[in-house]
């Protein structure tokens, strides 16, 4: 196991080196956002640019490492991130029907709910969350699907 985790972590170090090449590259050497502009004044699209170039970068080294170990390649990508982004995406998409699922005073703190109300609650949310990763992986396009059918699969 520590030989999987030391290339793991190899893998990952270089993906994140990339992304930050990446970032400089957009801010010294094509000089898409002048080198000495303050960070508060960047813009929506110039922040798009960087985010956008490390994301790219990321997932090409993430990419060569699927090739060379010969990985799914999706699983490469999102293999080392905690939480998984693929699974706090799943969960994130049902938190609107999950507060409107339960009948619980949000008012109160976590702490003063009943053992019940916790019970309850966690299991309307492990349905639901059930619900959603099977709607995430009946597809195998990935994240590819049209919106529209993945939230008409999650209804």
């Amino acid at each position: 196991m520590g030989e999987i985790t030391d290339r793991e972590n190899e893998w990952l170090d270089r993906a994140t080196a990339a992304a930050i090449a990446a970032a400089r590259r957009v801010v010294t050497g094509d000089q898409v956002i002048p080198m000495n502009t303050p960070i508060g004044r960047l813009s929506d699209v110039e922040w798009g640019w960087i985010v956008s170039s490390m994301i790219f970068a990321w997932i090409g080294a993430r990419a060569e490492q699927a090739t060379v170990e010969g990985l799914d390649v999706e699983e490469a990508i999102r293999a080392g991130v905690s939480p998984d982004p693929w699974d706090a995406g799943a969960v994130a998409a049902i938190l609107p029907k999950l507060a409107d699922a339960v009948a619980i005073d949000w008012s109160k703190a976590l702490s003063d709910w009943s053992r019940e109300t916790m019970v309850q609650f966690l299991i309307t949310a492990l349905g639901l969350i059930r619900k959603a990763l099977a709607a995430r992986d009946r597809n195998n396009a990935g994240v590819t699907r049209t919106k529209k059918r993945a939230l008409a699969i999650l209804d």
